[in-house]
């Protein structure tokens, strides 16, 4: 959240090891005043009180209307029940927010009676009805139902009433997790709106456990009868991905600063448990990405936030003219393991590229893992091989291919992690989608 100047980030953190642990899972916090340099500070939140007993697990925050913020989280109790919390500053004018107030009345939201104990959490951001009351999203998996995301109402955040309809139903999906919703500008502006519920088109991001992947769709919101009604196919796990790679959990939040929308996402690393405690982490936080609806009305565009530019130093300019079949040409003078790359690819020719199978479309991560980075094709693969070693034995390629379908062309971006590492026992996946440009109007 943005309050008073400083960008607050909070996280799931175990302050006792580096993985998830038993109990003591709780809420890191740290400041920046710009989204890139940050400064850690106390934990949050912890488990101090029999409502959250054993872990303060997910959850949002909301800037009221006075410009005080409050936290909704979800406390795992001491009989191990799913519940929602709610928590404020002890000193609002306190810029660094260092000390937060759990009050006695909690929790605010018990598992209901038709839900499973530990199938109940993550509370969205609130956001103020047409009727003056707030409203909350909540996760859940109902009895004979399935996935939903509930609405609650309050005036108070103390009292909340459950909504008779759920925001949206994901029978086929199982539980689903983190609910984001919030309402877009039109098409192609790039301006950020707080979280209302009238007029604007809304986006809806849920975080599917059966895939562990975040999908997304553009639909209307009702906020009379709190329900969303999707643009795109009904079954979550179908709609667009926030992100085609490693990220899980993402969120979002409206940044008054600067009149946007930014998202964070989550990467749970690849690597083994015993790995995890070498390094001393597990997991980490994405760049944070501006996003804003495409010209389209249908999908997201994503670009990360301005301020990452500060980081840039040293610049490197290579004109490469031509790379033959099977070619690679080592780029010279970039050093270090992180770099800013702005690369252009021309194409002579399309006419012959290899004609697209429309099952193709249905499962394009898998599609990158059988045509990889070595498999020649017509047009393509061509594109980047990153953390290369030496001998290049270890390296991620980033590459494009080309296909035909009817008269149009499909442009297929794969991220191979097949080779990034010859240790056994990674997690070592490809990645992929079609990305939506029209190749021949780019002239490559």
């Amino acid at each position: 959240m943005y309050h008073n100047g400083l960008y607050h980030f909070f996280y799931q953190y175990n302050p006792d090891g580096v993985t998830w642990g038993n109990g003591n899972l709780s809420w890191g916090h740290s400041v920046s005043v710009d989204l890139v340099n940050w400064f850690a500070l106390d934990a949050a939140l912890q488990p101090s009180r029999s409502f959250d007993a054993n872990g303060c697990w997910s959850g949002s925050a909301t800037i009221l209307p006075d410009g005080s913020p409050v936290m909704l989280y979800t406390g795992i109790d001491a009989r191990g029940d799913q519940v929602q919390n709610v928590a404020f500053p002890k000193n609002a004018s306190d810029p660094l927010l260092v000390e937060w107030v759990k009050p006695e009345y909690n929790p605010v939201i018990p598992v209901p009676a038709d839900i499973k104990r530990d199938d109940f959490r993550d509370p969205s951001t609130a956001w103020l009805g047409a009727d003056g009351l707030w409203r909350i999203a909540v996760a859940a998996r109902v009895h004979d139902v399935g996935g939903a995301t509930l609405i609650y109402r309050s005036k108070d955040f103390l009292r909340w009433e459950r909504n008779a309809d759920p925001l949206y139903l994901a029978h086929a999906a199982g539980m689903v997790e983190c609910p984001d919703l919030f309402p877009v500008s039109e098409p192609g502006v790039e301006v950020g709106l707080p979280a209302s519920g009238a007029g604007a088109r809304h986006v809806l991001k849920m975080s599917v456990m059966d895939t562990v992947q975040d999908y997304y769709v553009v639909g209307r919101y009702d906020d009379t009868a709190d329900t969303f009604v999707p643009e795109d196919d009904d079954d979550c796990r179908s709609w667009r991905r926030l992100d085609y790679g490693h990220v899980y959990a993402s969120k979002s939040f409206f940044d008054p600063s600067k009149n946007r929308r930014v998202l964070w996402g989550w990467a749970n690393e690849s690597d083994s448990v015993s790995d995890d405690l070498v390094r001393g982490w597990s997991g980490v936080q994405t760049v944070p990405r501006k996003i804003w609806l495409d010209e389209d009305g249908k999908q997201l565009r994503q670009w990360p936030v301005e301020e990452i530019e500060t980081l840039r130093s040293k610049r490197v300019n290579l004109l490469i003219p031509e790379v033959n079949a099977g070619g690679v040409n080592e780029i010279i003078g970039v050093m270090g393991t992180q770099a800013d790359v702005e690369v252009v690819f021309e194409v002579p020719a399309l006419e012959h590229a290899d004609v697209l199978e429309p099952n193709w479309l249905l499962d394009p991560q898998s599609l990158c893992g059988e045509k990889g980075a070595s498999v020649p094709g017509s047009v393509g693969p061509f594109g980047l091989l990153v953390m290369a070693s030496g001998d290049m034995q270890e390296h991620t390629a980033v590459f494009f291919r080309v296909f035909r379908q009817n008269d149009k062309y499909k442009v297929l971006m794969c991220t191979d992690l097949s080779r990034s590492s010859t240790r056994d026992g990674v997690y070592k996946p490809p990645y992929g989608a079609f990305v939506d440009m029209d190749i021949e109007a780019h002239g490559g």
